[in-house]
């Protein structure tokens, strides 16, 4: 054979191989971009950009349950649309974890929202009612294993630790644990954030008063009845604590997140609320919250991008802004991208945080749905 002709059959080998589709000459052809709706990381979509262009072609996306000084959702949310481009809208503010796993199951393609934000608890059982579609964020390598789900259908973003906000202009001696609120001077005074069937807040909060009474990760009862004896003192106040109710005075002591509590500090105290905020030593307990994309998103692309703004940089440091914890600080400050000053204004908490299992959780879910009314009756 001529040299020629060895070169021409070549060149006709790797037409072959291109024509069945083996990629020339070994070469394997890169796969077509997928549509957002089925994409599991924004490579699938081409790449960042490709990602970005789509989303700002639907030009919306639809979130519920997230009022703008939690967490410094309000600095998050003007910050994408001003960097993208494309509108939030936010229903039900002051919703709750499970309104928004109901809001999924119950909503049209039209309606539902894109995204949610819920306690990781609620994260879990949705995923398990395959509701949620899989997508790794561009920093998922590096979300801690024991906050993500391996399959990806939810990754925690922020969280913080269980605390006691008081308004010492209307309470002369705050509480600082879950034992001081069963004093008589409490009277008509301790709120809970929302129902704990229905809030991750409120769930979070019967565990930590588990802890504070004998309870375990695997005992969420002594927090049930740590609430009934609340009740029984006449302590219990029935009205969910916002940061209207704060302001207003209807519950001056409030069971909620450090990020919330301390978020009130500095929100109200030019509007005569003396706020001050202790971390429970006796019933010390820290969870994250998650994101996570509905499987039927109306607006795919814009939940896939959301999703990467709220782990970047950019949106973990606005977590800070508003005293939560993120969930990648610790990659941050290796990686020379944390916001230390921002970092610095964390409350100081001792030990390292644990967290109950999936088996645990779903345990105190099922006591607390069970139990909740009774511990508390009605009214």
């Amino acid at each position: 054979m001529t040299a020629s002709r060895a070169r021409a059959a070549t060149v006709s080998g790797c037409l072959v191989l291109l024509a069945v589709g083996l990629g020339a000459c070994g070469h394997t052809p890169p796969a077509a971009p997928k549509n957002p709706s089925v994409a599991t990381s924004a490579q699938d979509v081409g790449g960042m950009d490709a990602l970005t262009a789509a989303a700002k072609k639907e030009g919306m996306l639809r979130a519920i349950a997230l009022p703008r000084d939690w967490a410094d959702y309000g600095g998050l949310i003007d910050g994408f649309e001003k960097k993208y481009g494309i509108t939030i809208t936010v229903d039900n503010p002051l919703g709750h974890s499970q309104d928004e796993v109901d809001a999924i199951k119950n909503g049209t393609r039209q309606s539902a929202p894109d995204v949610i934000d819920v306690g990781d608890t609620f994260a879990r059982a949705a995923g398990r009612q395959n509701l949620l579609a899989p997508y790794r964020v561009a920093q998922f390598s590096s979300i801690p294993g024991n906050q993500k789900d391996p399959q990806a259908r939810w990754s925690n973003n922020y969280g913080g630790y269980i605390s006691i906000g008081c308004d010492a202009n209307r309470v002369e001696v705050c509480p600082q644990t879950f034992a001081d609120l069963l004093k008589p001077a409490y009277r008509g005074k301790v709120a809970l954030e929302g129902d704990p069937t229905r809030s991750g807040t409120g769930f979070a909060s019967v565990y930590a008063a588990a802890l504070a009474n004998g309870g375990s990760f695997d005992d969420i009862q002594p927090g049930l009845d740590f609430f009934a004896k609340l009740k029984q003192a006449g302590n219990l106040d029935p009205v969910d604590a916002t940061s209207a109710t704060v302001a207003s005075g209807q519950t001056p002591i409030s069971i909620n997140w450090d990020f919330v509590n301390l978020n009130y500090t500095d929100q109200l105290r030019g509007k005569g609320v003396k706020w001050q905020v202790s971390i429970p030593f006796d019933g010390s307990f820290s969870q994250y919250y998650a994101q996570a994309i509905n499987k039927n998103a109306p607006h795919p692309a814009a939940a896939r991008l959301w999703q990467e703004y709220l782990f970047s940089p950019e949106g973990q440091n606005l977590r800070l802004k508003g005293y939560a914890r993120p969930v990648l600080l610790d990659a941050m400050a290796k990686d020379g991208t944390l916001d230390e000053a921002a970092a610095a204004r964390l409350p100081t908490v001792e030990g390292t945080p644990e967290f109950p299992t999936d088996a645990q959780t779903e345990k105190a879910q099922r006591t607390v749905a069970v139990g909740w009314a009774k511990a508390v009756g009605k009214g």
